[in-house]
Protein backbone atom coordinates (compact mmCIF):
# COMPACT_ATOMS: atom_id res chain seq x y z
CA UNK A 1 0.00 0.00 0.00
CA UNK A 2 1.66 3.34 -0.87
CA UNK A 3 2.24 6.20 1.80
CA UNK A 4 -0.80 8.25 -0.22
CA UNK A 5 -3.35 5.49 0.13
CA UNK A 6 -2.27 4.68 3.98
CA UNK A 7 -2.67 8.43 4.75
CA UNK A 8 -6.12 8.47 2.78
CA UNK A 9 -7.55 5.14 4.95
CA UNK A 10 -6.08 7.30 7.99
CA UNK A 11 -8.06 9.97 7.22
CA UNK A 12 -11.24 8.53 6.20
CA UNK A 13 -11.13 7.06 9.79
CA UNK A 14 -10.67 10.19 10.84
CA UNK A 15 -13.07 11.33 9.37
CA UNK A 16 -15.88 8.44 9.18
CA UNK A 17 -14.81 6.55 12.59
CA UNK A 18 -12.70 3.40 12.63
CA UNK A 19 -13.30 0.71 9.60
CA UNK A 20 -15.95 -1.71 11.08
CA UNK A 21 -15.69 -4.82 9.05
CA UNK A 22 -18.69 -7.02 8.28
CA UNK A 23 -19.36 -10.08 10.24
CA UNK A 24 -20.67 -12.21 7.33
CA UNK A 25 -20.35 -11.33 3.12
CA UNK A 26 -23.11 -13.58 1.96
CA UNK A 27 -23.73 -14.58 -1.67
CA UNK A 28 -27.09 -16.14 -2.96
CA UNK A 29 -28.10 -17.36 -6.28
CA UNK A 30 -31.23 -15.97 -7.05
CA UNK A 31 -34.35 -19.03 -7.38
CA UNK A 32 -35.47 -21.18 -10.19
CA UNK A 33 -35.88 -18.57 -12.86
CA UNK A 34 -38.65 -19.42 -16.09
CA UNK A 35 -35.01 -19.51 -18.28
CA UNK A 36 -33.55 -22.81 -16.23
CA UNK A 37 -37.08 -24.52 -16.46
CA UNK A 38 -37.16 -23.85 -20.44
CA UNK A 39 -34.37 -22.45 -21.94
CA UNK A 40 -37.09 -22.00 -25.16
CA UNK A 41 -37.48 -18.44 -22.66
CA UNK A 42 -34.31 -16.75 -23.16
CA UNK A 43 -35.72 -16.61 -27.33
CA UNK A 44 -38.82 -14.30 -26.85
CA UNK A 45 -37.68 -12.74 -23.62
CA UNK A 46 -34.61 -10.75 -22.81
CA UNK A 47 -32.53 -12.10 -20.05
CA UNK A 48 -32.92 -9.24 -17.27
CA UNK A 49 -36.56 -10.03 -17.79
CA UNK A 50 -36.86 -13.41 -16.86
CA UNK A 51 -39.17 -13.86 -13.72
CA UNK A 52 -39.04 -17.04 -11.38
CA UNK A 53 -41.06 -19.59 -11.46
CA UNK A 54 -43.59 -20.58 -8.35
CA UNK A 55 -41.41 -22.74 -7.04
CA UNK A 56 -38.31 -19.83 -7.33
CA UNK A 57 -40.95 -17.66 -5.40
CA UNK A 58 -41.16 -20.21 -2.94
CA UNK A 59 -37.11 -21.16 -2.87
CA UNK A 60 -36.60 -17.10 -1.95
CA UNK A 61 -39.23 -16.97 0.69
CA UNK A 62 -37.08 -19.98 2.57
CA UNK A 63 -33.56 -18.79 1.50
CA UNK A 64 -34.93 -15.97 3.65
CA UNK A 65 -35.80 -17.57 6.75
CA UNK A 66 -32.63 -19.56 6.84
CA UNK A 67 -30.72 -16.40 6.38
CA UNK A 68 -32.22 -15.01 9.25
CA UNK A 69 -31.93 -17.92 11.14
CA UNK A 70 -28.11 -17.56 10.53
CA UNK A 71 -27.91 -13.96 11.11
CA UNK A 72 -29.89 -13.88 14.14
CA UNK A 73 -27.97 -17.47 15.73
CA UNK A 74 -25.36 -14.75 16.44
CA UNK A 75 -24.33 -13.94 19.66
CA UNK A 76 -25.34 -10.31 19.10
CA UNK A 77 -28.38 -9.54 18.68
CA UNK A 78 -27.52 -5.63 17.36
CA UNK A 79 -26.84 -7.84 14.02
CA UNK A 80 -28.26 -5.95 11.12
CA UNK A 81 -28.31 -6.54 6.98
CA UNK A 82 -27.43 -4.67 3.78
CA UNK A 83 -28.56 -6.25 0.61
CA UNK A 84 -26.86 -5.91 -3.03
CA UNK A 85 -28.98 -6.92 -5.79
CA UNK A 86 -28.41 -7.37 -9.51
CA UNK A 87 -30.86 -5.43 -11.84
CA UNK A 88 -32.60 -8.52 -13.47
CA UNK A 89 -36.04 -9.31 -12.51
CA UNK A 90 -34.91 -12.64 -11.23
CA UNK A 91 -32.60 -11.54 -8.68
CA UNK A 92 -35.17 -8.95 -7.61
CA UNK A 93 -38.27 -11.05 -7.22
CA UNK A 94 -35.65 -13.50 -5.17
CA UNK A 95 -34.26 -10.59 -2.86
CA UNK A 96 -38.53 -9.43 -2.72
CA UNK A 97 -39.17 -12.76 -0.95
CA UNK A 98 -36.34 -13.42 1.25
CA UNK A 99 -36.99 -10.27 2.42
CA UNK A 100 -40.22 -11.08 4.06
CA UNK A 101 -38.16 -13.01 6.59
CA UNK A 102 -36.69 -9.97 8.08
CA UNK A 103 -38.02 -6.88 10.33
CA UNK A 104 -37.76 -3.50 9.00
CA UNK A 105 -35.24 -2.33 11.73
CA UNK A 106 -32.73 -5.14 10.98
CA UNK A 107 -32.55 -3.67 7.01
CA UNK A 108 -29.75 -1.09 6.65
CA UNK A 109 -30.79 -0.39 3.29
CA UNK A 110 -30.87 -2.04 -0.42
CA UNK A 111 -29.04 -1.01 -3.88
CA UNK A 112 -29.51 -2.36 -6.88
CA UNK A 113 -25.67 -2.79 -8.68
CA UNK A 114 -25.30 -3.41 -12.37
CA UNK A 115 -21.79 -4.47 -11.87
CA UNK A 116 -23.07 -8.05 -10.30
CA UNK A 117 -25.41 -9.42 -13.04
CA UNK A 118 -25.79 -12.02 -15.11
CA UNK A 119 -23.04 -12.73 -17.09
CA UNK A 120 -24.38 -11.11 -21.19
CA UNK A 121 -25.16 -14.16 -23.56
CA UNK A 122 -26.17 -12.08 -26.37
CA UNK A 123 -29.11 -10.61 -26.81
CA UNK A 124 -31.81 -13.23 -27.28
CA UNK A 125 -30.79 -16.31 -27.66
CA UNK A 126 -31.27 -18.53 -30.51
CA UNK A 127 -31.64 -22.15 -29.02
CA UNK A 128 -29.96 -24.30 -31.28
CA UNK A 129 -27.27 -21.73 -31.64
CA UNK A 130 -26.70 -21.64 -28.31
CA UNK A 131 -26.09 -25.52 -27.50
CA UNK A 132 -23.00 -24.87 -30.10
CA UNK A 133 -22.15 -21.93 -28.56
CA UNK A 134 -22.06 -24.10 -25.12
CA UNK A 135 -20.06 -26.49 -26.24
CA UNK A 136 -17.49 -24.41 -27.99
CA UNK A 137 -17.11 -22.99 -25.21
CA UNK A 138 -16.75 -26.35 -23.04
CA UNK A 139 -13.52 -27.06 -25.74
CA UNK A 140 -12.13 -23.17 -25.74
CA UNK A 141 -12.09 -23.15 -21.53
CA UNK A 142 -15.38 -21.61 -19.57
CA UNK A 143 -13.66 -18.64 -17.94
CA UNK A 144 -11.82 -17.11 -21.80
CA UNK A 145 -14.59 -17.82 -23.78
CA UNK A 146 -16.35 -14.74 -24.90
CA UNK A 147 -20.36 -15.35 -25.95
CA UNK A 148 -21.00 -14.02 -29.69
CA UNK A 149 -22.42 -10.28 -29.15
CA UNK A 150 -21.73 -10.98 -25.44
CA UNK A 151 -19.33 -11.50 -22.52
CA UNK A 152 -16.70 -13.96 -21.04
CA UNK A 153 -16.30 -15.17 -17.79
CA UNK A 154 -12.55 -12.93 -17.85
CA UNK A 155 -15.38 -9.40 -18.68
CA UNK A 156 -17.76 -10.49 -15.39
CA UNK A 157 -14.37 -10.74 -13.70
CA UNK A 158 -13.36 -6.91 -14.56
CA UNK A 159 -16.74 -5.80 -13.51
CA UNK A 160 -16.92 -7.76 -10.11
CA UNK A 161 -13.44 -6.11 -9.04
CA UNK A 162 -14.47 -2.60 -9.29
CA UNK A 163 -17.46 -3.63 -7.59
CA UNK A 164 -15.24 -5.10 -4.64
CA UNK A 165 -13.92 -1.43 -4.47
CA UNK A 166 -16.62 0.20 -4.39
CA UNK A 167 -18.44 -2.18 -1.91
CA UNK A 168 -14.32 -1.32 0.34
CA UNK A 169 -15.34 2.38 -0.18
CA UNK A 170 -18.68 1.80 1.26
CA UNK A 171 -17.00 0.48 4.63
CA UNK A 172 -14.37 2.50 4.85
CA UNK A 173 -16.60 5.75 4.64
CA UNK A 174 -19.39 4.39 6.57
CA UNK A 175 -22.20 4.73 4.11
CA UNK A 176 -24.16 1.92 5.39
CA UNK A 177 -24.91 3.77 8.47
CA UNK A 178 -23.64 1.09 11.13
CA UNK A 179 -23.83 1.84 14.16
CA UNK A 180 -20.59 1.09 16.24
CA UNK A 181 -22.10 -1.56 18.54
CA UNK A 182 -24.44 -3.46 15.17
CA UNK A 183 -22.74 -6.80 13.50
CA UNK A 184 -22.72 -5.44 9.96
CA UNK A 185 -23.94 -8.19 7.53
CA UNK A 186 -23.99 -7.82 3.80
CA UNK A 187 -26.06 -10.06 1.21
CA UNK A 188 -25.42 -10.19 -2.33
CA UNK A 189 -28.47 -11.31 -4.06
CA UNK A 190 -26.91 -12.41 -7.76
CA UNK A 191 -26.25 -15.16 -10.54
CA UNK A 192 -23.88 -18.48 -10.12
CA UNK A 193 -21.53 -17.32 -12.08
CA UNK A 194 -21.10 -13.76 -11.11
CA UNK A 195 -20.98 -15.24 -7.69
CA UNK A 196 -18.16 -17.69 -8.71
CA UNK A 197 -16.26 -14.72 -9.94
CA UNK A 198 -16.47 -12.91 -6.68
CA UNK A 199 -15.24 -15.64 -4.93
CA UNK A 200 -12.62 -15.93 -7.55
CA UNK A 201 -11.44 -12.65 -7.34
CA UNK A 202 -11.74 -12.56 -3.17
CA UNK A 203 -9.34 -15.57 -2.57
CA UNK A 204 -7.10 -14.88 -5.83
CA UNK A 205 -7.85 -18.30 -7.01
CA UNK A 206 -6.19 -19.63 -10.69
CA UNK A 207 -8.36 -19.74 -13.91
CA UNK A 208 -8.08 -23.39 -13.55
CA UNK A 209 -9.86 -23.24 -9.92
CA UNK A 210 -12.30 -21.51 -11.30
CA UNK A 211 -12.89 -23.86 -14.27
CA UNK A 212 -13.52 -26.79 -11.71
CA UNK A 213 -15.74 -24.74 -9.36
CA UNK A 214 -19.89 -26.23 -9.84
CA UNK A 215 -22.53 -24.00 -9.95
CA UNK A 216 -24.34 -22.96 -6.84
CA UNK A 217 -27.97 -24.27 -6.63
CA UNK A 218 -30.79 -22.25 -7.34
CA UNK A 219 -31.22 -20.16 -3.78
CA UNK A 220 -28.00 -21.37 -2.78
CA UNK A 221 -25.63 -19.67 -0.82
CA UNK A 222 -22.15 -19.19 0.30
CA UNK A 223 -21.00 -17.82 3.87
CA UNK A 224 -17.80 -15.82 3.97
CA UNK A 225 -17.55 -14.83 7.49
CA UNK A 226 -14.73 -12.43 9.61
CA UNK A 227 -12.39 -15.18 11.07
CA UNK A 228 -10.19 -14.38 14.31
CA UNK A 229 -7.61 -12.50 13.10
CA UNK A 230 -9.24 -10.60 10.54
CA UNK A 231 -9.45 -12.78 7.38
CA UNK A 232 -13.20 -14.17 6.04
CA UNK A 233 -13.68 -17.89 5.37
CA UNK A 234 -15.88 -20.32 3.73
CA UNK A 235 -15.01 -22.86 6.05
CA UNK A 236 -16.11 -21.47 9.71
CA UNK A 237 -19.78 -21.65 8.54
CA UNK A 238 -19.34 -24.35 5.64
CA UNK A 239 -18.32 -28.63 5.90
CA UNK A 240 -15.63 -29.84 4.49
CA UNK A 241 -18.08 -31.92 1.96
CA UNK A 242 -19.58 -29.00 1.02
CA UNK A 243 -16.68 -27.03 -0.07
CA UNK A 244 -15.54 -30.93 -2.26
CA UNK A 245 -18.95 -30.78 -3.79
CA UNK A 246 -18.62 -27.03 -4.81
CA UNK A 247 -15.55 -28.35 -7.02
CA UNK A 248 -13.16 -26.68 -4.66
CA UNK A 249 -9.49 -28.65 -4.34
CA UNK A 250 -7.97 -30.41 -1.45
CA UNK A 251 -5.60 -27.06 -1.21
CA UNK A 252 -8.54 -25.06 -1.56
CA UNK A 253 -10.07 -26.45 1.23
CA UNK A 254 -6.90 -26.28 3.74
CA UNK A 255 -6.45 -22.57 2.60
CA UNK A 256 -10.12 -21.85 3.92
CA UNK A 257 -9.29 -23.74 7.18
CA UNK A 258 -6.00 -21.67 7.22
CA UNK A 259 -7.96 -18.14 7.09
CA UNK A 260 -10.42 -19.18 9.85
CA UNK A 261 -6.98 -18.05 12.28
CA UNK A 262 -5.21 -16.11 10.27
CA UNK A 263 -4.00 -12.83 11.31
CA UNK A 264 -5.21 -10.25 8.43
CA UNK A 265 -2.17 -9.47 5.76
CA UNK A 266 -0.66 -12.78 6.44
CA UNK A 267 0.45 -14.34 3.15
CA UNK A 268 -0.57 -18.52 3.30
CA UNK A 269 2.76 -20.08 2.28
CA UNK A 270 1.67 -23.26 1.95
CA UNK A 271 -0.83 -22.12 -0.68
CA UNK A 272 0.62 -24.13 -4.04
CA UNK A 273 -0.79 -21.62 -6.54
CA UNK A 274 1.17 -17.94 -4.89
CA UNK A 275 3.96 -19.39 -5.57
CA UNK A 276 5.05 -23.18 -6.26
CA UNK A 277 2.04 -23.15 -9.16
CA UNK A 278 4.86 -20.69 -11.44
CA UNK A 279 7.64 -21.92 -10.31
CA UNK A 280 9.09 -25.68 -10.41
CA UNK A 281 13.06 -25.05 -9.84
CA UNK A 282 13.49 -22.36 -7.02
CA UNK A 283 16.31 -23.63 -4.28
CA UNK A 284 15.05 -23.06 -0.79
CA UNK A 285 18.68 -20.85 0.04
CA UNK A 286 21.10 -19.12 -1.67
CA UNK A 287 23.57 -21.70 -0.03
CA UNK A 288 21.59 -24.22 -1.40
CA UNK A 289 21.99 -22.56 -4.74
CA UNK A 290 25.53 -21.96 -4.63
CA UNK A 291 26.29 -25.40 -3.81
CA UNK A 292 24.66 -26.90 -6.48
CA UNK A 293 26.70 -24.82 -9.00
CA UNK A 294 29.43 -26.10 -7.50
CA UNK A 295 28.55 -29.70 -7.48
CA UNK A 296 27.94 -28.91 -11.26
CA UNK A 297 31.51 -27.16 -11.78
CA UNK A 298 33.74 -30.26 -10.33
CA UNK A 299 31.89 -32.92 -12.05
CA UNK A 300 32.89 -30.89 -15.68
Amino acid sequence: MSHSTEAQNHQNQQKHGPRCLPKRIILVRHGESQGNLDTAAYTTTPDNKIPLTQLGLTQGRLAGTHLRNLLSGSNNNNWRVYFYVSPYERTRSTLREIGRAFEREKIIGVREECRIREQDFGNFQVEERMKVIKETRERFGRFFYRFPEGESAADVFDRVSSFLDSVWRDIDMNRLHQEPDDELNLIIVSHGLTSRVFLMKWFKWTVKQFEHLNNLGNCGFRVMQLGQGGEYSLAIHHTEEEMLEWGFSPEMIADQKWRIHANKGEWNENCSWYLDGFFDHLKDSEEEADGKVNDSSSIC
